[in-house]
């Protein structure tokens, strides 16, 4: 396997943590090669005691920067990965950097999948069943019914290469029937009702999701990327009350806290954004995961431990296969 590119820049806490994840990975069996500037990421390899391959890239792209500087920083870090990727140097692309800028370099230097209209960013949350795949998160705020239909022929793709056997998938709506909705998931209904190789459901609340009602839910970037955040603050807050009450009470409550401490920890980490590492971003052409720009190391590592997965179960034929089939009963 080639190395995944690793965008070493991107990230509010780069690149101590993504070396720092990198190293990890290593330690794995994950090959993977540092992108950015090539002094910098040495003395951080120094300082932590580890040695890595780098590619230089001069330049990078800051959170403060807009989607589109991708094309007036050519030699940016994230473009350098893309371009590793395209000249087949490197398996896959990682960064936890800016989402557009990454999502516009991907489009920019990789193009997408034949027939796909828009790539879409695909979440996964814990419910009950395991997780739940949420697309899109973030990728197209304004969506049309048919990307909703490709959007869930990719996660319907990228479930299989998880080993999800027939996954099914839901509509997310204000309610189960077919006539509930807005004009976007009234159109989009039937179209994923015919679509071949899309095992509907039917339309699911914002409670199923979390429930496992079905594998893949589906709805515009707009909705989903709020449902991510709502998901993750209330993960944080509500633990944050839990440690509360629990170090606020009388001794007893203090000492029980004590004994359900391993339980709690497990919980947590299954609620952790840590643990899901990094989004994959379907419809292009090559494997790109982006992830959380708040990242650790930890985080890091569970995204570069997800590409190499994705690789090695051929993500990006499997999306392909996909979108073929949909274009071959229009």
């Amino acid at each position: 396997m080639k190395p995944i590119a690793l965008d070493a820049m991107g990230g509010d806490h780069a690149p101590k943590v993504t070396v720092e994840g990198a190293l990890l990975a290593q330690k794995q069996g994950i090959p993977v090669v540092l992108v950015g500037p090539t002094e910098r990421l040495q003395r951080e390899l120094a300082a932590q005691g580890g040695h890595l391959p780098v590619v230089e890239a001069p330049e990078h792209i800051t959170m403060q920067d807009h989607a589109t500087d991708v094309r007036k920083k050519r030699r940016a870090s994230i473009n350098v990965c893309m371009e590793l990727l395209r000249r087949g140097e490197a398996s896959a692309v990682v960064s936890m950097g800016h989402t557009g800028a990454t999502l516009a370099s991907a489009l920019f230097n990789l193009g997408r999948i034949p027939g796909v209209d828009r790539p879409t960013l695909l979440i996964e949350l814990p419910s009950e069943r395991g997780r739940t795949y949420l697309a899109d998160g973030g990728a197209n705020v304004d969506c049309r019914p048919e990307w909703l239909v490709q959007f869930a022929a990719m996660a319907t793709a990228y479930a299989r290469a998880q080993g999800v056997e027939n996954p099914s998938v839901g509509l997310l709506s204000i309610g189960e029937e077919e006539e509930k909705g807005n004009d976007l998931t009234l159109r989009a209904f039937p179209l994923l009702k015919s679509a071949a190789g899309i095992n509907f459901y039917g339309n699911v609340e914002g409670r199923d999701i979390f429930k496992g009602t079905t594998d893949i839910v589906v709805t515009d970037g707009y909705t989903g990327n709020v449902v991510l955040k709502l998901s993750e603050g209330e993960a944080r807050t509500l633990f944050g009350w839990i440690r509360q009450a629990l170090a606020e009470g009388p001794w007893l409550t203090r000492l029980g806290a004590l004994l359900v401490r391993p339980a709690l920890q497990r919980l947590r980490e299954r609620m952790d954004p840590a643990e899901y590492g990094a989004m994959p971003l379907l419809g292009v052409e090559g494997a790109v995961f982006i992830g959380h720009g708040s990242a650790d190391g930890r985080a890091v590592l569970s995204a570069l431990r997800k590409a190499e997965a994705s690789i090695q179960a051929g993500l990006v034929e499997r999306v392909r296969e996909g979108i073929a089939r949909l274009e071959e009963v229009r």
